[in-house]
């Protein structure tokens, strides 16, 4: 990009069905990208192990939300290679200032563990990245996540990219004209990513087994 990126200007590009990325955390230019084929979390289809039950039920952990922002997103991209620059890291603390951007963490003994940040934008939510401190800790924070938007009522929940990981969790890929006309169809109405409460892990447990049985 030749030009100055304002979080207005994010916002238009989400909106649009783009996001922006860097080449590496030291690159200063950003681009948009526009993937062929979109990676998406049908909301009612997440596949719980039963490793990851036990995890969840063990219930060693807190879950919070936007306590530790800034955190989670130096935390993901703390890794050797990463596409969020400085540039990025401080235009979605602004998007979180303002209300746009969301973090759901893991704590554990009051160390964060794990989670998951992205934008809400209408009843779409367009998940950034994630990270584990610990065994478990983003696959936590992303049955969490999943929950909430669920709670909440949002349409959308956008990948991105469709990896293997995320496709052993429930993610598919649908084509770039099905995810922009499912993306119109969430920016339609507003939603607060922040109202619905947090479960407890048998609830959060059982709400998964409902949403698979009825859809299964």
């Amino acid at each position: 990009m030749g030009w100055t990126v304002t979080p207005a200007m994010l916002l238009a590009g989400y909106a649009r069905g783009i996001f922006p990325m860097a080449e590496g955390r030291h690159t200063e230019t950003l681009h948009w990208v526009d993937p062929v084929q979109r990676g998406i979390f049908p909301l009612d289809g997440f596949h719980i192990s039963r490793s990851l039950r036990r995890q969840i039920l063990q219930a060693n952990y807190t879950i919070r939300t936007d306590s530790a922002f800034r955190a989670v997103v130096r935390a993901c991209a703390d890794r050797a290679e990463t596409w969020i620059n400085a540039d990025l890291l401080q235009l979605y603390s602004r998007l979180h200032d303002s209300g746009y951007a969301h973090s759901l963490e893991v704590w554990e003994d009051g160390t964060l563990v794990g989670g998951v940040f992205g934008v809400a934008l209408g009843r779409a939510f367009f998940g950034e990245s994630m990270f584990s401190a610990r065994t478990g800790g983003s696959k936590i924070a992303l049955a969490y996540l999943i929950d909430r938007l669920n709670q909440a009522g949002f349409k959308l929940f956008d990948t991105q990219f469709l990896t293997a990981h995320l496709a052993s969790l429930g993610a598919v890929e649908i084509p770039r004209a099905e995810y922009r006309q499912r993306l119109r169809d969430a920016l339609q109405s507003g939603l607060d990513f922040t109202a619905p409460a947090t479960p407890q892990p048998s609830e959060l447990v059982a709400g998964m087994r409902q949403r698979s049985n009825h859809t299964s």
